[in-house]
């Protein structure tokens, strides 16, 4: 994925980069286009330790923290653009086609749900663990091993029943 920034401005970070020194204001959302993936919208985010691209997470606006996303999360939720791990600070789509962590066996259309493996979703469905503001739209491996891709539409979790 290349997602290029639509309101790009000097001293913007790529999107699929990290870095050690905070470039822009925690929170900040932006929109990029890619030609595969076509348009999204991204917000930035200090990263967390083992954080890998395509990595779920949830996070907090106060002060712009990640969590992976697991069992029992609450919150908003987003995927990371970078390896963006601790003391780090990237991008995370929160809206648009992304490309995500799943576990085996993830189908097309599913629903998404956390699971006990930090970070990644599948499709097994645990009450309360739903995230909602997502979907898949493809089966695991596409585009690559232990990956999918997802319809999100700034999905969260909230620990309530699946609906």
């Amino acid at each position: 994925m290349a997602f290029i920034p639509t309101n790009q401005t000097l001293g913007t970070q790529p999107i699929a980069d990290t870095s050690t020194e905070q470039r822009h204001p925690l929170g900040t959302i932006t929109t990029a286009y890619d030609t595969t993936y076509g348009g999204g919208e991204f917000i930035y985010l200090k990263g967390v330790a083992t954080t890998a691209v395509g990595s779920w997470v949830t996070y907090n606006m106060d002060d712009g923290t990640t969590a992976l996303l697991a069992a029992n999360a609450i919150g908003p939720v987003a995927v990371a653009m970078s390896a963006n791990v601790a003391n780090q600070y990237g991008w995370y789509q929160i809206q648009g086609k992304a490309v995500g962590l799943v576990l085996a066996g993830f189908v097309d259309n599913a629903n998404v749900y956390a699971t006990a493996t930090a970070g990644s979703v599948d499709d097994a469905v645990v009450a309360g663990d739903r995230v909602k503001g997502a979907v898949g739209a493809s089966a695991i491996g596409t585009p690559a091993s232990g990956q999918a891709e997802f319809e999100i539409a700034r999905p969260f979790m909230d620990d309530g029943l699946a609906a």
